[in-house]
């Protein structure tokens, strides 16, 4: 065999092996994390209140957020009283969010270590559970009440403005469902 034909050889193996054996190990390295279950961007985003996708329910449906209506104002020409209850909107949501995000990180660390420990039975592991999803529901609940709030705020012009900035493209909610009549 030639030496370029080795060289190539060599050069396909080595990455096919590296992508198989992460795809066999997917949490390779996540064992070194101060809370196993959440990666350091996680952590910091539930204390910071992020919304993390948690409203996108809303979001995605013409209720804008509150953080990207303050990013978007001067674009979507708010008056001062939408910026003054925007802002309002946005404080209340924040701070709600990071108390609950805390709250979450501190469960996870519970979590966390009653695993490490030894410690966890069936009891432990159902309770410690059990209030981290209540607490991350409660947070899911912050955020879309926040884009709920604001819905009441904006007129449809400056909703479809909002929609178009953020990328949204046509609208294809119920609305557009009524006027569509299917032929046999």
């Amino acid at each position: 065999m030639s030496k370029t034909l080795i060289a190539l050889a060599v050069l396909i193996t080595i990455p096919a092996l590296s992508l198989a054996q992460s795809g066999l190990n997917p949490y390779a390295g996540q064992e070194n994390r101060e809370i196993k279950a959440l990666s350091a961007d996680e952590v910091q985003s539930y204390l910071d209140g992020k919304g993390m996708g948690l409203a996108k329910a809303a979001e995605l449906n013409h209720y804008p957020g509150p953080k990207h209506v303050l990013e978007l104002a001067s674009q979507l020409r708010l008056s001062d009283e939408q910026v003054a209850r925007t802002k309002e909107v946005f404080a209340k949501m924040q701070q709600e969010a990071k108390r609950l995000g805390k709250l979450i990180v501190d469960k996870e660390r519970v979590l966390d270590s009653l695993f490490m420990s030894g410690q966890i039975d069936q009891s432990k592991l159902a309770t410690t559970v059990k209030e981290i999803s209540q607490l991350q529901g409660e947070l899911r609940v912050v955020h879309l009440q926040a884009h709920l709030e604001m819905k009441q705020i904006f007129s449809k012009d400056q909703i479809a403005k909002y929609d178009e900035l953020r990328g949204y493209g046509a609208s294809k909610g119920a609305d557009s469902h009524k006027h569509h009549h299917h032929e046999k």
